[in-house]
């Protein structure tokens, strides 16, 4: 629920990736036939259980079926809320950012880390903004003595 800065975050995996990035914290997603359907239909359904709880829906993949995931975002976005999508990608195409308040990109790599890592290559941005938002994750550092 925290993965956008400031939103209360409904966040769905989407199953099917093709990237399989090593060390990928989400590897059961590469199998297409994992977990159930998100249709418009099922997608509905979640908003209405969650209806006042949220205000973001993020989507954790499903670039590489954009229609479909065209689709889901319109639904969100008629019901008022903010769009992200976390990509493995270095970039998308218009036509999905520009239906998407936030996107994270970059493949994972585990030398660099995520977004709480000051060297990582993923970016998480505010596309209303411009902003990158990765600072709200980064790790401060503990190892610094105060001395009084």
């Amino acid at each position: 629920m925290q993965e956008i800065p400031g939103e209360i975050t409904l966040a769905l995996s989407i199953s099917g990736c093709p990237l399989k990035c090593p060390g990928c914290h989400s590897a059961f997603t590469w199998d297409g036939n994992f977990g159930q359907k998100l249709n418009k239909s099922s997608l509905i359904q979640l908003l209405d259980k969650y209806e006042g709880l949220l205000s973001c829906v993020l989507f954790y993949g499903g670039e590489w079926e954009a229609d479909t995931l065209l689709d889901l975002l319109a639904i969100v976005r008629e019901r008022g809320m903010l769009t992200a999508l976390f990509s493995g990608l270095e970039s998308l195409p218009e036509s999905i950012t520009s239906q998407l308040d936030f996107v994270k990109l970059g493949p994972w790599k585990r030398e660099l880390g995520g977004l709480d890592s000051a060297i990582t290559n993923q970016r998480l941005y505010d596309l209303r903004s411009g902003e990158c938002l990765n600072h709200h994750f980064v790790k401060k550092d503990s190892s610094v003595e105060l001395t009084f």
